[in-house]
């Protein structure tokens, strides 16, 4: 990785984990995020991927507008970053660990590869 390049992601690692941080505290079910972006085509190719444990629980957050929280959060801290994204229901997304383990056997790396 080009020394802008990781740069640039250390960035991103760095406003993603106070993201997590916040929304852990905050929102239930929720357990963890990632992100993938190609940094030839950077931010628009930014993927974030919310995690919450079970799709009850991911239901239940979008019902009371957490889905709106979250990327509002990802938004603001990509932005203290210096990272500005256009539109970010383009960027971040919503999974589950239940569905994970339905439709990819909990493999992670495959289940993201295929999505987004």
């Amino acid at each position: 990785m080009k020394s802008t390049i990781k740069k640039l992601d250390d960035n991103v690692v760095k406003a993603l984990t106070k993201v997590c941080e916040e929304a852990k505290r905050h929102i239930e079910g929720f357990v963890w995020l990632t992100h993938r972006a190609d940094f030839s085509n950077f931010p628009e190719s930014l993927a974030v991927t919310c995690v919450f444990v079970t799709e009850e629980q991911l239901r239940q957050a979008c019902a009371q507008k957490q889905d709106g929280y979250l990327r509002k959060l990802v938004q603001k801290q990509l932005l203290k970053a210096g990272i500005l994204l256009k539109d970010v229901r383009r960027n971040v997304f919503f999974d589950t660990e239940e569905a994970c383990a339905v439709g990819h056997n909990g493999n992670w790396d495959k289940r993201l590869s295929t999505k987004h």
